[in-house]
């Protein structure tokens, strides 16, 4: 299958492409929250695309650590599934796979809504924007989405429609590296699987903690990747969920995901 193939790249790290971009693309100034793009639901959405993403995915709910959640996902049901990759008409849809490292955190601000009640929250990488959506679910103050794919930012508002939410803000900048925003949380999933960009995160996640002591979470199933990088030294194992059986299949062979609490130490000097 076309599309499992694209996994399968990723999961390996084989596929640098999302890395290198993340890299090209230079954060500007601070984001406001009054200032980054705000898409409300239907009117910013070119209906062309929203044509083509209402009929090329599955609405599902299904198979995840999080069935209190409606996706629109990529699935075996799918046409793209068995098309080549290079007939999909724009950037790779990884924001169509519902990924480990967002279902377990996900799944633990349901679980924990005391988490992000009444505090500002930045998905970095947001993708298909279920974790930021289980946030407002949960009680998040504010939420600011980001993700440098703008399809990503037009799956997320259509995901907000499924689950009876105003879309939140959401940016397609990229913000690493640029002037350390003021959030109260910032939680990112399968964000490491480059590493150049897991060494750009490392450091930008440094400065924000120690201007702002913003607090970091962070989803992984436990690729070689973010195993084998330095910030997982400055880790701290919140919570191990035990994956579906569909996810497992659909992700070779990793059969759990875990949050992680990111503690540099003091003695760590931003560069």
């Amino acid at each position: 299958m076309a599309f499992r193939g694209w996994k399968r790249l990723l999961l390996l790290g084989r596929q640098n492409t999302l890395g290198k971009v993340w890299r090209s693309r230079r954060g500007g100034p601070s984001l406001r929250w009054k200032r980054c793009c705000h898409w409300s639901a239907g009117k910013s959405l070119d209906p062309e695309v929203r044509a083509f993403l209402e009929e090329n995915t599955e609405v599902t709910n299904s198979g995840h650590l999080t069935p209190e959640i409606r996706l629109r996902l990529l699935t075996p049901r799918c046409r793209f599934w068995r098309e080549k990759p290079d007939l999909w008409p724009y950037g790779d849809p990884f924001w169509a796979i519902y990924w480990p490292g967002g279902q377990a955190l996900s799944r633990y601000i349901l679980d924990n809504p005391h988490v992000v009640k009444g505090r500002s929250v930045l998905d970095l990488g947001s993708g298909c924007g279920a974790t930021a959506i289980a946030a407002v679910m949960s009680g998040a103050s504010q939420v600011l989405a980001n993700d440098i794919d703008p399809i990503a930012g037009m799956a997320m508002i259509l995901n907000c429609e499924l689950n009876h939410l105003n879309p939140f803000p959401i940016t397609i900048k990229n913000i690493i590296n640029s002037e350390a925003g003021n959030w109260d949380l910032i939680v990112l999933g399968d964000m490491f699987y480059d590493e150049q960009l897991a060494d750009g995160l490392h450091h930008w996640l440094q400065k924000c903690i120690r201007i702002h002591q913003t607090e970091v979470l962070i989803g992984d199933p436990g690729r070689h990747q973010f195993l084998s990088h330095s910030i997982h030294s400055q880790l701290h194992k919140v919570i191990e969920y035990s994956l579906p059986e569909y996810t497992r299949q659909e992700n070779y062979g990793l059969t759990s995901s875990i949050v992680w609490s990111y503690q540099p130490s003091n003695s760590l000097e931003d560069s």
